[in-house]
């Protein structure tokens, strides 16, 4: 049976025809980086062409008057992707950098003054439990962790880590299994079946944000996200999570990617389906036999191939959010590395920024010391923070010209009245990032975060990752979706369009 009919049937993967022996990848963020590393080490001749100076897209680095901050993610699950990666190449991750557990791996501050630690050990977590709340709900806490542990081994194998072309694709045991679990039914009730307290129900579900949904409307099946951190644990590279794409360019330029940094692509030249390069905005033309793509989506669709399909022109968005960066000199010693701030809202703060598409009345907030686990990302005695404020994306009527200032106000009185004191004196270096600054760096709409993962929009209907014959797409507004695992996992999906191999980590770890 030819390649071009068995590319089609359903069960098959969908692979890129013709040459594949030169690769130009457009992006150096971590989703190209893992593409390109997987490809090199298939042997293809990789060119990964960047418009910054450095590798890393949204996991970028501002270094300002000796601190360092990371512009981008600052939650690290699943490090073994990473070590996936390099394991492609022949290389040890750890030989590239140095990961360390982060415990507790958050801590809850809420409204009634209660705190609680997230551990991913269930004995510590349930003594935790135990402690603030109670026995039976601790109890409740061991049965859930059965459940997302369960939900985790299915989804993975069968939905996130795998190409899908088609519904049919998703038809499986796995399925049934997920079914029977009630995967498909709404997440926050399904967390309450385990979980009776209002705080560990926030816990367990504040995850569906990342997913662009409120967890009263998001599928039970993104309770996989809470799996992922609140159970297989958080980690923090030295360094700062910049240092995972620094590490990552190194190996792939050590086994033979080159890197064309400060060089940004304008186009990406077609005959007929078929992509024969790119052109840069300087005018050269850099020849491939396949092009991958590791913009936003949307943004690369629009930009680089001229075109809008009405598959992307459809899409809704997720949240955006408003970021603070901080370099201070006042330290805290009732915080951890990462930290929830739970306002007395919560259905509400859902209702205000998804539907109302206005600002959080009561916010829930988070906020990262990453100088508490890497000291040497700041001077001597000095602090970073990493302070995220869910807000609107630009779908609503919010003009951040003139608002920028008045909510970094806001911003700083709630951390003071959170327990922050005297926030706002510390700060000595500050940056911020709104949503039209997101917009301005190449994201849909100002959304970070990608399209939302309601259910037409998650899995096989989620925009593909091929168009054309040859040109791949990578990233968080593909399959498999949002978050550093899943960015990581898009790279690996990408590359094996290419060379039409699965990856010996799948048959390692899923089957």
């Amino acid at each position: 049976m030819s390649q071009s009919i068995t590319r089609w049937l359903p069960g098959t993967m969908r692979t890129v025809g013709g040459k594949t022996d030169e690769v130009v990848i457009v992006g150096a963020g971590l989703a190209g980086l893992s593409a390109a590393m997987r490809l090199a080490g298939a042997g293809r001749k990789v060119t990964v062409v960047e418009r910054e100076s450095k590798p890393g897209g949204r996991a970028g680095r501002i270094s300002d008057q000796g601190f360092e901050f990371d512009t981008g993610p600052t939650v690290l699950t699943m490090p073994d992707l990473i070590a996936d990666a390099f394991d492609s190449l022949g290389e040890d991750m750890n030989h590239w950098l140095t990961m360390e557990p982060v415990a507790p791996l958050y801590r809850s501050f809420f409204a009634d003054g209660s705190v609680i630690d997230v551990h991913s050990d269930t004995d510590k977590m349930s003594e935790e439990i135990e402690r603030v709340i109670g026995s039976d709900e601790a109890l409740g806490y061991r049965k859930y962790v059965d459940f997302v542990s369960d939900l985790y081994k299915y989804e993975m194998r069968s939905f996130i880590d795998r190409n899908i072309d088609s519904p049919l694709d998703l038809l499986s045991s796995d399925l049934v299994k997920l079914l029977k679990m009630g995967g498909f039914r709404k997440l926050m009730p399904k967390v309450s079946q385990y979980l009776k307290d209002d705080r560990l129900q926030r816990i367990y579900s504040f995850q569906a944000m990342y997913a662009g949904l409120s967890p009263y409307d998001a599928l039970a099946i993104y309770a996989v996200i809470a799996y992922m951190d609140s159970v297989n644990g958080v980690f923090a590279p030295k360094g700062g999570m910049h240092a995972i794409p620094t590490a990552m360019a190194a190996a792939a330029a050590k086994h033979g990617v080159t890197f064309r940094y400060s060089t940004e692509v304008q186009s990406v030249r077609m005959s007929g389906k078929r992509a024969v390069g790119v052109e840069t905005k300087d005018g050269e033309f850099i020849p491939a036999d396949v092009v991958v793509l590791n913009p936003d989506l949307p943004v690369a669709y629009k930009q680089l191939l001229d075109r809008e399909p009405l598959s992307v022109k459809r899409l809704k968005y997720s949240p955006s959010c408003f970021l603070m960066l901080a370099g201070s000199s006042k330290s805290y010693d009732h915080i951890a590395h990462h930290n929830i701030h739970f306002g007395k809202s919560w259905s509400g703060v859902f209702d205000e920024l998804i539907n109302k598409k206005q600002f959080m009345s009561d916010p829930s907030l988070l906020v990262t010391n990453p100088t508490a686990s890497d000291p040497g990302l700041a001077p001597a005695g000095k602090q970073v923070y990493y302070v995220l404020f869910p807000t609107p994306n630009l779908d609503a009527d919010i003009d951040w010209t003139r608002e920028t200032s008045r909510y970094r106000d806001e911003v700083v009185r709630t951390l003071e009245s959170r327990g922050y004191e005297g926030f706002g004196a510390g700060i000595e270096v500050e940056h911020l990032t709104t949503p039209q600054d997101w917009a301005d760096q190449g994201m849909e709409r100002g959304a970070p975060f990608a399209s939302a993962h309601s259910f037409f929009q998650t899995g096989p209907f989620r925009p593909g990752n091929m168009y054309g014959e040859n040109v791949v797409f990578t990233g968080s507004g593909t399959q498999p979706g949002v978050g550093v695992p899943m960015v990581l996992l898009s790279g690996r999906l990408a590359a094996e369009r290419i060379t039409g191999k699965d990856s010996n980590y799948r048959s390692r770890a899923w089957r």
